[in-house]
């Protein structure tokens, strides 16, 4: 029997990974930024002391740079570098055409541990707009500044920042023509402090987040069946989910962490189960003929989204929990799948294949049904909101290779996550953590 192009891509998904050899390390790229990105200047943080392990204010000034929403200032053509208020003059920075300039210092607390003092001035106003004070031990450093660039974006913004976030994928290296070696992998948002969860001569698909950023699920071909585990981060302990006979994939969290959402296929047909972690009851929630995919949760709970064919192409359905209806979401082009919602509910990001033919990141609007495509790359896939809503990170192709690039909500933001040499599918953000 032919197989239909869902049923291809369902096969794809599971068993399909290109891949060549894998670097260690993941490093952002802009390579579009708002028409106007906001001046921003971060001077060193005085520190007179040993030498750091990182440079906070570097940090802090890529990050805000890598957001796409702001231009940092290089260093070398800043004229002075102060460390409090009363070193500030803010005709030298509006002479190098700076809206905002952040400053700080560090002072010791003890031998591993540092206070760290920054200070958020607007430039044009001529008056200080934050003030605050971090103590952390110096091989958190990277964290603290992480925590600094989170408070400037959203004293600027208004909009909660993601920089002390994390992001997990899954990288493949392929050893011989027959011998692949994949990788789950934990990182900082920005690449940066990768280590391995995971490592398998077979497949590892699906990672998926717990709402309270303690766990992952993910699908894990190592016993040569996909099979569903849950992998506790803080201790590296991790459990295996039951296993039917078939497919067992596709893992979601709901919101409360005590059910997982899952398609199995134990029955003959992929159908989306619920099953309660607490007592290992399962619950089946779809009963079609069509093929029932890819489940997610709304953010109340009240709710899940999944991708099925069951209208003849697939599309993105809702199903009300209390009384088990479900309607249809998508309707604009030929093919919809992969859904996530913001934290609010109300965006949808997806794969999108319209009129062009090319599979691409797009978002509809739930209040409105407005669509609005976000990518202009033929191939994208596994898109992940960030838990502020701003940036939907997703897998794509360059090169024949896979990579990871991001894309603001409204489409004027793009930055990639290149790999010099490797395959990186499956990404997923992770929650805000405490």
């Amino acid at each position: 029997m032919v197989m239909t192009l869902f049923k291809k891509l369902l096969f794809l998904l599971l068993f399909g990974f290109s891949s060549a050899l894998m670097a260690q390390q993941l490093v952002v790229e802009v390579t579009q930024g708002v028409d106007s990105p906001v001046p921003v200047a971060v001077a060193p943080f005085g520190w007179g002391g040993d030498a750091l392990p990182e440079d906070i204010a570097e940090i802090i000034s890529q990050n805000l740079g890598r957001s796409g929403f702001f231009k940092s200032m290089n260093r070398e053509n800043m004229l002075s570098f102060p460390e409090r208020e009363e070193q500030v003059f803010f005709r030298d920075w509006r002479m190098v055409n700076q809206d905002y300039l952040v400053i700080g210092r560090m002072e010791p607390l003890s031998e591993n541990e540092v206070k760290i003092t920054f200070e958020l001035y607007d430039v044009l106003k001529e008056e200080r707009i934050l003030v605050r004070e971090v103590s952390v031990g110096k091989q958190s450093l990277r964290d603290a500044a992480h925590y600094v660039s989170d408070a400037v974006f959203e004293a600027l913004t208004g909009i909660k920042g993601a920089f002390s976030t994390r992001i997990v994928y899954v990288a493949a290296d392929r050893r011989d023509a027959e011998n692949q070696r994949y990788r789950l992998r934990l990182a900082d948002w920005d690449g940066e402090r990768a280590r391995t969860i995971l490592e398998s001569n077979e497949p590892i698909l699906s990672p998926a987040w717990s709402f309270d950023g303690t766990k992952l699920a993910y699908v894990s071909f190592e016993t040569t069946r996909p099979v569903i585990y849950i992998q506790h981060l803080a201790t590296g302990q991790r459990e295996q989910i039951q296993s039917f006979p078939g497919l067992n994939g596709a893992p979601a969290w709901s919101p409360d962490g005590h059910k997982l959402s899952l398609v199995l296929s134990k029955d003959g047909n992929p159908e989306i189960y619920v099953l309660d972690l607490r007592t290992r009851a399962l619950d089946r929630m779809t009963q079609s003929s069509a093929i029932d995919t890819e489940p997610f949760w709304a953010p109340d709970g009240k709710s899940l989204f999944f991708t099925s064919d069951r209208g003849g192409s697939p599309q993105i359905y809702r199903m009300d929990l209390a009384s088990r209806s479900v309607e249809r979401v998508t309707y604009e082009g030929s093919y919809n799948a992969r859904g996530r919602l913001t934290q609010d509910g109300r965006f949808l990001a997806m794969v999108h294949r319209g009129s062009s033919r090319r599979f691409q990141i797009a978002v509809q609007d739930l209040k409105s049904g407005r669509l609005d495509i976000l990518t202009n790359s033929d191939y994208d896939e596994s898109p992940s909101i960030a838990p502020n809503g701003s940036i939907v990170m997703y897998a794509t192709q360059d090169g024949g290779r896979g990579i990871l690039s991001a894309v603001s909500l409204d489409g004027r933001i793009r930055f990639n996550m290149p790999v010099p040499q490797g395959d990186v599918r499956e990404p997923a953000w992770s929650p805000f953590l405490k």
